[in-house]
Formats: structure tokens, C-alpha cells, sequence
């Protein structure tokens, strides 16, 4: 291969998280200005929000299984092909179905994206960087975020505005695809494909041409590869069962915590408070820009920190952030100070999540899986992860009706207590260790099981 710079297969390996994030976060701007102009009841403007996410469960359920056939190079051109239609027929759709399905094709590259990145940043990295890069996802997510809101703002005075904002994702999938061209493919899917000369070429280009770590971690692959790849009752078996338990786990828990439903309702909070709507939307934008800047500190601190005490950490911080919103907005309809706690509360709670269950869980279901059915466990974990995340956004205007705002956010803040015990419980560490070493890790425990059960 081409010698080809590290920082740039990691950005633009990352860059689908941009889009992600970015088509995640537009509509929330955007959907003020197509329910007036395509007249669209409450039903419907739901549907709207909620089509990339029905398209992202397809996504991740169809697309992200297929790297493990057709490489994760070419997954990733095929999303960023999906990207850039999606985006056009939003823009451009006349009436309410059009842009349903416009939306839908776009969830599918969003799902495909949450599936692939992760897997193919982790068996691009050294063991002791991979944290690191694979947490340039979450980085790209946050950053796609900032500049929804940016855009929403920006074309918020005109008329077709949100045709442009919702058009604009157009450009950076036109990158992805350019720049895809030009990247490595996994040297594990290259290893299992037997291309082990090109394998070794991306290895040393990965490793600063570090022939003794290249060779060891070529020999640990080599002897991994021969290994049939899995399906689903590999991935169902006893000796896969502790990583699916923890992919499963963490994708549920990293959305019933209520991160999304927190960065939904922040402009809400903010016209509570006093603000006007075009200073809430900026208000949303200097949230957008902490955000981007405390997941820049969780990416530079992700190999230094064990994942679990970040995963525990992060789970106390954020539920006694809920505790304090929650009392400052039952008191917030009387008092301005109730008011400016509960926006404070909330900007730490979100905080905590974009530095630790943000990027730590997408780190961990791209590390956990073997070889043999990693892009169909990632995908499996993601597609949980989205299913959950439109479970809880559909949810959420019914409970805030029932329970009221105060009642709601204390239920979520007892989920990340509960989070806390299943950590404990169930999650094993896997910072500064190999893909292959982590493998490793579950052959032990099922020999372990094996044993007890002949024990008795």
C-alpha cells in the first residue's frame, strides 16, 4: 500500500461520526420550520425526528454484518454513498413522505456508520493507542452536533432554510467518500481474507515501520483468523456471552440515562428560563462547543484511565446531575435561581456524558467481540443502542406529560446508579491490551465455566 499519514486514516476513519452526529442533530432546528411549511400535525413532525432512527436500526442491523464479507473500506464508501442520497432527498422532498423516506435512507448510513467506525478504528490502532482513536468517534459525533446547531442558527431567517440545513450534510459525506478512497483496509479483515502482505504493509504503516511489534501482533492475528468466521449462534454461544452481555449493556444503559432526551429538551430549559428563542439556539451552540471540548479531554485522557472507573465515574456524576435538575426545575416555575441551577446541573450532566459513557461505550463494543464475529456483534450492540434510543425518544413526550419534568429526570438518574452495580458486575477491563489479548480473555472464562461445571 501507499504510504498514507496515521492522523489522516484516523480522521477521515472517524468522519462518518461528523454525520452522524450531524443528521441526528439538525432536525431538532429544522423541525420548527417543515411542520409550518409542510403542515404537518403532532403525529407526523414524530415521525419525522424519529425516521433516522428506524433507519439507523436497519443500518446497523444489515450493513454493519456485511463487513465481515466485504471489508470495512468499502461498508464505509457505500455509507457515505448513502449519506450524501439521503441528504439531497431531504433537502429537496416536496410533501411528507418523501422526506419520511428520505430520512429512513439517511438512518441507514447513520446505523451502518455506528456499527463500522468503531470496529475498523479498533483493529486499525496499537493497543496502547486505541482508546484514543477509536474515542474519535464519539469526538466526530459531538463535532457533527456543534454544527447542526450552528446551521440551524444560520439559516434560521430563511424561508427554505431548512431545506439548506438539511441539504448542508451533502458536503462532508462528498468528503467521506474522497477520502475513503484513499484508506487502509483492516489489516484483520485482510489477515482473514488471506492478504497478509498487504496486511503487514497497513500494520507498519499503523506502527511507524515497528517490525517487532508488527510481526507479534501479525503472529496473534494470523493465529486468530484461522478461526471460521461466526454467525448467530456463534455470537449467541457460551463463550461469547460475557462481551455480548456488556455490548448489550452498555448500549441500553447509555440511553436510558437520558442523554438525548437531556440534549433534546435543552432548548426548552433555556426559554424557561427567560431566555428568548434566537438566544436559546445560541444557548444550544455554547452547550455544542463544551460538549465538543469535554470530549476532546475523554479522547486525550481515554488510554490513561482504566474504561470501568471511567464507566463508574461517570455514572455518579451524572445521576446526582439529574438529582439537582430535577429539584431545580420543580422549584423553577417560582424562582430564577431554581432556574440557573437547573441549566447549570444540566451542562455538568452533560458533561459527564460526553466524557464517559459517550465515547467509552462505542470504544468497548468495538474492543469486546472476537475476531471472528466483530463487525456482527458491533452491529448487533448498535442496533440495540438504536432501538433503545427511539424507545426513549418516543417515549418521552408521554412521560413528561405523566410524571411531569422534576419526577422524569430523578427516574433516569436512578438508572445510572443502576448502571454503576452492572459495571461492577459485568464489564472487564480491556484499556492497553491487544484485540487478540482481550480474546484471550474470554477463552479463560469459558474455560473457567467449563471447569466448574465438570467440577460439580
Amino acid at each position: 500500500m501507499r504510504k498514507v499519514s496515521t492522523g489522516f486514516i484516523y480522521f477521515f476513519g472517524a468522519l462518518g461520526g461528523l454525520l452522524f452526529g450531524y443528521d441526528t442533530g439538525v432536525i431538532s432546528g429544522a423541525i420548527l420550520f417543515i411542520q409550518k411549511q409542510l403542515h404537518l400535525g403532532s403525529w407526523q413532525q414524530g415521525w419525522v425526528v424519529s425516521a433516522v432512527l428506524l433507519g439507523a436500526v436497519l443500518g446497523a442491523a444489515i450493513i454493519g454484518p456485511s463487513s465481515d464479507k466485504y471489508g470495512r473500506r468499502k461498508l464505509l464508501l457505500l455509507s457515505a454513498i448513502i449519506f450524501f442520497v439521503g441528504a439531497i432527498g431531504s433537502a429537496f422532498s416536496p410533501e411528507f413522505w418523501t422526506l419520511i423516506v428520505s430520512r429512513i435512507i439517511l438512518g441507514m448510513a447513520v446505523g451502518a456508520a455506528s456499527a463500522l467506525i468503531p470496529t475498523y478504528l479498533a483493529e486499525l490502532a496499537p493497543a496502547d493507542k486505541r482508546g484514543t482513536v477509536s474515542s474519535l468517534f464519539q469526538l466526530m459525533v459531538m463535532t457533527g452536533i456543534l454544527v447542526a446547531y450552528i446551521t440551524n442558527y444560520s439559516f434560521s431567517g430563511m424561508y427554505t432554510g431548512w431545506r439548506w440545513m438539511l441539504g448542508f450534510a451533502a458536503i462532508p459525506a462528498a468528503i467521506l467518500f474522497f477520502g475513503g478512497l484513499i484508506l487502509p483496509e483492516s489489516p484483520r479483515f485482510l489477515v482473514k481474507s488471506g492478504r497478509t502482505d498487504e496486511a503487514n504493509a497497513v500494520l507498519m504503516n499503523m506502527n511507524n515501520d515497528n517490525k517487532e511489534a508488527v510481526d507479534a501482533e501479525l503472529a496473534q492475528i494470523k493465529q486468530q483468523a484461522n478461526i471460521k468466521s461466526g454467525g448467530w449462534s456463534e455470537l449467541f454461544s457460551k463463550f461469547v456471552r460475557p462481551s455480548l452481555i456488556i455490548g448489550i449493556g452498555l448500549a441500553i444503559f447509555q440511553q436510558v440515562m437520558g442523554c438525548n432526551t437531556v440534549l433534546y429538551y435543552a432548548p426548552t430549559i433555556f426559554t424557561d428560563v427567560g431566555f428568548g428563542v434566537s438566544a436559546a439556539l445560541l444557548a444550544h451552540i455554547g452547550i455544542g462547543i463544551f460538549n465538543v471540548i469535554v470530549t476532546a479531554v475523554a479522547v486525550a485522557i481515554m488510554d490513561k484511565i482504566d474504561r470501568t472507573k471511567m464507566l463508574i465515574g461517570g455514572a455518579i456524576g451524572m445521576g446526582i446531575s439529574l438529582f439537582v435538575m430535577s429539584f431545580g426545575m420543580k422549584f423553577s416555575g417560582g424562582s430564577h435561581v431554581a432556574a440557573i441551577i437547573s441549566v447549570i446541573a444540566l451542562t455538568i450532566y452533560i458533561a459527564f456524558f460526553s466524557a464517559t459513557w459517550g465515547p467509552v461505550m462505542w470504544v468497548m463494543i468495538g474492543e469486546v467481540f472476537p475476531l471472528n464475529i466483530r463487525g456482527l456483534g458491533n452491529s448487533f450492540a448498535s442496533v440495540i443502542n438504536w432501538a433503545a434510543n427511539m424507545v426513549v425518544s418516543l417515549t418521552f413526550p408521554s412521560l413528561l406529560d405523566f410524571f411531569g419534568t422534576g419526577s422524569l429526570f430523578i427516574g433516569y438518574g436512578v438508572l445510572c446508579f443502576i448502571s454503576i452495580w452492572f459495571v461492577h458486575k459485568f464489564v472487564f477491563e480491556t484499556r492497553n491490551r491487544s484485540l487478540e489479548e482481550i480474546e484471550a480473555t474470554l477463552r479463560e472464562k469459558d474455560n473457567e465455566a467449563e471447569n466448574t461445571v465438570t467440577s460439580h
